[in-house]
């Protein structure tokens, strides 16, 4: 998938952090391509997240969200979330939803952070993967609604045609295990080396 990543560079940083259970499944997922999409962005891998001198950092300097939906959230599609002149963070857990859970409780200082939502009619077309509800939006979905939101306020000013392509990694992933799914033995070594493949060193 190396060859479709559209970076992009963001005034925001994108802090992602990544369930282990998340990342022993596959280093494919969503979560992985969003870091390698987003030049501003780091990633993670734990539970608790409580004294991580790193994360801890980039709270103490930035205007901090973390993407978790409740009832006080700040709507990102009808307010503007910057309130200071500290450089945006927002935080975005890359799991299941029990376990985004987890992590929110064991990590106390996620806990003291500001929360952000957001409202769209997209649903999801990761069609390989099975969504509790139609409404649910991968991390790399989820990521380019934010994007498009901050455009939308002023606080990125990111290209069109760079927002288009954001989800072409995407795309072209379940393009590729669909076509697997559908006629594993013609595409058996071309699947052995797709597995090999090592997404840290994209």
């Amino acid at each position: 998938m190396c060859e479709y990543f559209c970076e992009i560079e963001t005034e925001t940083k994108f802090v992602i952090l990544m369930h282990p259970k998340e990342f022993k499944k596959v280093k494919n997922n969503t979560g992985h391509f969003t870091h390698q999409s987003l030049k501003n962005s780091e990633l993670f891998i734990g539970i608790d997240f409580t004294h991580n001198r790193r994360i801890n950092e980039i709270i103490a300097t930035h205007e901090s969200y973390i993407l978790f939906p409740s009832p006080h959230a700040l709507n990102l599609t009808q307010k503007n979330p910057k309130k200071s002149n500290r450089p945006l963070a927002i935080f975005l857990i890359d799991s299941t939803w029990s376990c985004t859970k987890s992590i929110f409780y064991h990590s106390k200082n996620l806990q003291n952070l500001g929360h952000m939502s957001f409202t769209t009619t997209k649903k999801s077309q990761y069609q390989i993967k099975e969504q509790p509800d139609a409404a649910y939006l991968s991390t790399m979905e989820s990521t380019l609604v934010v994007l498009e939101a901050l455009n939308q306020h002023g606080v990125e000013y990111i290209k069109k045609e760079s927002l288009e392509l954001f989800l072409e990694p995407f795309y072209k992933m379940i393009a590729y295990q669909q076509a697997l799914i559908a006629n594993p033995k013609s595409n058996a070594v071309r699947f052995k080396r797709y597995k090999e493949l090592n997404f840290n060193h994209l």
